[in-house]
C-alpha cells in the first residue's frame, strides 16, 4: 500500500508541478486572466487563472497509471461486487462535466447560476455511479437507512456544498490549494486507520501530490491563481473521494469526520450564505460577491497576505488534527487536544497584537520595492514622514502596481 502511496503523490506532484508553466502561457493566450474590478482581489494587475488544468492533469495521470498498474498486478479488481469501474467512471465523467463549465467561465465568465447547473449535473453523475450518503448515525439524527431519494438529495446537496466552500476560499495566494492540502492529507490518515479501500486511498493521495506540485507556483507573491476550474474541481474531489473514504464506517464517520476536515471552508461558505441573505433580503444576494470573508476579514485587521494565510493553514490544521483524533482516539481525548491548542492560542495571543511604532519599512511582496515612511513617494504626492498606515486606500505600488495589501513590514 504504501508504494501505492509513494507512486500516487510523487507522479501527480512531478505531472502538475512540470505542466503549470504551460498553463501561465496558456491562461494569457485564451484571456483566462483575472483583473481586478471591484476592489475584491489581493492583486492590482492581471494575473493568469488558469492553473487548474495542471492539477486535473496530474491527478488523472496519477491515478489512472496506478489503477492500471495494480488492475495488472492483481492488488484491486475494479469489477467485483463494489463496482468501482463503474463509480471511478461516474467520478470522472462529473469531473469532466465540471471542468468544461468552469473552462468556460475562466475565460469568458459565466453567470453564477449556470455554474451551478455545471455542478448539479456533476453531482448527478456521481450518484448515478452508486457513490451515495446511504446513513448517518448520531445520537441527535438517526437514519441508519436514507430513502433512496433522500440519499440522492443528501449527497448531492454535500457535494455542491463543499465544491462552493473551496471555491468561495480561493481569495489569496495559495489559500485554496494549501487548505485543501491539508484537507486531503487528514482525508488519507483517516482512510489509513479506517481500512478504506485502496482506491479511494490513492484518490485522496493523488489530489495531495497535485496541490503541492501547484502550490509554488500559487504561494505568495503568486505567478498563477487556480481558477473556478481548479478550485471547483478540488471541492468536487474531495466531496466525491469523501464519500468512497469512509463509506464502508456506515456511522457518523460517513459524514461527520469530512465535514470536521473541510469545517473552516464550510464555515466560510454557510456565514457567508447567511450574511449575504441578511443584507440582500432576497435570494439573488447570495450569488454576490462581497469582502466579509474569512481571509478579508484578517487582511482588514492589519495581517498580512501571507500571514493570513498561515493563519488559515493553521486552523484547517486543527480542524483535520481533531477529526483524526476523534476517529481514533474518541471524543474526550479530542476535546482535551482542542482545549489545549486554545489555551496556548489565547495565551499566545497577545504576541500577534504588538503595536505598529509607525516607523516600519514596509516591502511589496511582488516586486520588493520598499517604503520607507522616513522618505514617503513625493513623485507620486506622498510627503516624507507618512505612516503607512496613512497612505490612500488606492496608493499603489509605484513600481509593479500592486495595492497596500501586498506589502508587509520588512523584517
Amino acid at each position: 500500500m504504501w508504494g501505492n502511496i509513494a507512486i500516487a503523490f510523487i507522479l501527480a506532484f512531478v505531472v502538475t508541478f512540470v505542466t503549470t508553466p504551460y498553463t501561465i502561457k496558456i491562461a494569457k493566450k485564451v484571456g483566462a486572466v483575472s483583473e481586478e474590478k471591484d476592489g475584491r482581489r489581493a492583486h492590482r494587475k492581471s494575473m493568469p487563472k488558469f492553473g487548474g488544468p495542471a492539477v486535473i492533469l496530474g491527478f488523472l495521470v496519477s491515478t489512472i497509471y496506478l489503477l492500471i498498474v495494480m488492475s495488472m498486478e492483481n492488488s484491486i479488481n475494479l469489477f467485483g461486487i463494489q463496482e468501482y469501474w463503474k463509480k471511478l467512471l461516474g467520478f470522472f465523467v462529473g469531473i469532466l462535466v465540471i471542468s468544461t463549465f468552469c473552462v468556460v467561465d475562466d475565460i469568458k465568465t459565466i453567470r453564477p447560476i449556470t455554474k451551478l447547473m455545471g455542478q448539479i449535473l456533476g453531482s448527478v453523475c456521481i450518484v448515478i455511479a452508486g457513490i451515495r450518503i446511504d446513513g448517518i448515525t448520531l445520537p441527535f439524527l438517526n437514519f441508519p437507512e436514507m430513502h433512496e431519494v433522500t440519499s440522492v438529495l443528501f449527497t448531492i446537496l454535500w457535494i455542491i456544498v463543499v465544491t462552493n466552500a473551496i471555491n468561495l476560499i480561493d481569495g489569496l495566494d495559495g489559500l485554496s490549494s494549501g487548505i485543501s492540502i491539508i484537507s486531503a492529507i487528514s482525508l488519507l490518515v483517516i482512510f489509513v486507520l479506517n481500512g478504506s479501500s485502496l482506491i479511494s486511498i490513492v484518490l485522496i493521495t493523488a489530489l495531495a501530490g497535485a496541490l503541492v506540485g501547484f502550490l509554488p507556483f500559487n504561494y505568495t507573491p503568486a505567478k498563477t491563481f487556480i481558477g473556478d476550474t481548479g478550485s471547483n474541481f478540488l471541492g468536487f474531489s474531495l466531496a466525491t473521494i469523501s464519500i468512497l473514504g469512509v463509506a464502508k464506517t456506515y456511522t457518523a464517520a460517513v459524514i461527520v469526520l469530512p465535514l470536521i476536515v473541510l469545517g473552516l471552508p464550510i464555515f466560510d461558505t454557510v456565514w457567508a450564505i447567511i450574511r449575504r441573505l441578511i443584507k440582500g433580503k432576497s435570494l439573488k444576494a447570495v450569488f454576490k460577491a462581497d469582502k466579509g470573508h474569512l481571509h478579508h476579514k484578517l487582511v482588514a485587521k492589519g495581517f498580512s497576505q501571507k500571514q493570513a494565510v498561515l493563519i488559515l493553514y493553521g486552523i484547517s490544521a486543527i480542524f483535520g488534527m481533531f477529526a483524526v483524533i476523534l476517529f481514533d482516539s474518541g471524543i474526550w481525548k479530542a476535546l482535551s487536544f482542542l482545549l489545549i491548542v486554545i489555551v496556548a492560542i489565547v495565551s499566545g495571543y497577545k504576541n500577534f497584537s504588538v503595536e505598529k511604532t509607525g516607523n516600519e519599512q514596509y516591502e511589496c511582496t511582488q516586486c520588493k520595492y520598499i517604503y520607507n515612511p522616513k522618505f514617503g513617494n513625493e513623485k507620486n504626492g506622498i510627503a516624507k514622514g507618512t505612516k503607512f498606515d496613512d497612505l490612500p486606500e488606492e496608493w499603489n505600488c509605484p513600481v509593479c502596481g500592486e495595492g497596500k495589501e501586498m506589502f508587509q513590514v520588512r523584517e
